[in-house]
């Protein structure tokens, strides 16, 4: 198969889809990859060594997608991508469709097979793609709030573990999953006041034999949000509905009601946020104020740490990617169910189901759609 590489093009986006290593293993393999001149600069790959992992350099998107049969990527295709497609190519990425109708149009109208990194799931119900990333975005959510609560940047000006002899900020994690439980072990280690709330039991008692007395543990519902929130000096937003767009958790009356300057870091942003105030943010504007509350809510959020989250992406990404080169898109869609999982989009059909709710089109089943 001809893996294609472009070069990512979203705004501070410096990640790559595969890193010389991985076109090694796919060359290994029998396979030709074509990567796009400079594709691993920002994570400090030269086009040489993608020459020595048996790459062929193309000079421009273009040529790539026009060669390749399977576009590997990271962040989902923007306009000028999603216009390159073409019918049966597999686009092999992060999509979050169910916030993004634009997308999902072009998607369909591309005809293309377009498989989201972020619905893949294992034997667990886990989502083996998407955790790299929120462990990533979970640790950097702590740094980012801790940032925005500096005075300088709009925030109560408050360091998060205090000093002898000051309290520690109160630091609220809505949603316990991966992206929780990361952000907890940063808060924890910078001697915060940390609670999480989840609505799952199991995901809480987890916690609680991980944290101990470290961190409180509260049942997620609408009073107990509340009553957190406002007492709050940095809120996390860690939301997850695979594939749906996130639940409006907090509410704009929520906001007006916290403390002046507040802050809140909405993980959840890339499938619409869990903050009613929230808007997608880059990283080269980060942060804005509404009430008072200082909102962090940029999409790529791994983007910043570009180098980690590349080799954490493709410690992943490399078997499924082998998967779909190895055997063609339709018996490896059809030998693993997880990887049929994320099939969102398949030859101008929407085959996710969170998908098609979320944007009220219709729906598929992945099984019939391949057969």
């Amino acid at each position: 198969m001809i893996i294609g590489v472009p070069k990512e093009i979203k705004v501070h986006e410096y990640r790559v889809g595969m890193v010389p290593a991985s076109v090694s293993e796919a060359v290994a393999h029998g396979h030709k990859v074509y990567v796009e001149t400079l594709a691993g600069s920002g994570i400090g790959f030269s086009d040489q060594d993608y020459i020595d992992a048996g790459a062929q350099i193309l000079p421009t998107a273009t040529d790539v997608f026009a060669e390749a049969e399977m576009i590997v990527k990271v962040k989902e295709p923007q306009a000028v991508e999603r216009a390159m497609l073409r019918e049966g190519q597999i686009l092999f990425t992060y999509l979050h469709l169910a916030p993004d109708p634009e997308q999902t149009i072009d998607l369909i109208n591309s005809k293309a097979v377009c498989i989201a990194y972020e619905t893949v799931t294992d034997n667990q119900g886990r989502l083996p793609l998407l955790a790299p990333m929120s462990e990533v975005a979970g640790r950097m959510s702590i740094q980012a709030g801790a940032f925005a609560l500096e005075k300088s940047k709009g925030g109560r000006g408050m360091l998060l573990g205090g000093v002898p002899g000051v309290e520690p900020a109160k630091v609220v994690i809505i949603g316990g999953g991966v992206v929780g439980a990361n952000a907890a072990q940063m808060a924890v280690g910078l001697r915060a006041n940390v609670v999480v709330l989840d609505r799952n039991i199991d995901v809480l008692r987890h916690l609680d034999a991980q944290f101990g007395g470290d961190v409180q543990c509260v049942y997620s519902t609408k009073d107990a949000i509340e009553k957190h929130v406002l007492e709050a000096d940095l809120v996390i937003g860690g939301v997850l509905v695979a594939g749906a767009a996130a639940p409006k958790l907090v509410t704009a009356e929520m906001i007006k009601a916290m403390k002046p300057g507040a802050a809140i870091v909405d993980v959840a942003i890339d499938q619409g946020g869990c903050v009613e105030t929230s808007h997608a943010t880059t990283h080269s504007d980060p942060t804005y104020i509404v009430d008072d509350v200082v909102h962090y809510c940029v999409a790529n959020m791994p983007g910043a740490v570009a180098r980690t989250s590349t080799f954490a992406l493709n410690n992943v990404t490399l078997p499924y990617i082998l998967q779909l080169a190895d055997k063609g898109y339709k018996q490896a869609l059809q030998d693993d169910k997880h990887l049929l999982n994320g099939l969102n989009v398949y030859r101008g059909q929407i085959t996710c189901e969170e998908v098609s709710e979320a944007l009220d089109m219709p729906y598929v089943a992945p099984e019939a759609a391949i057969a």
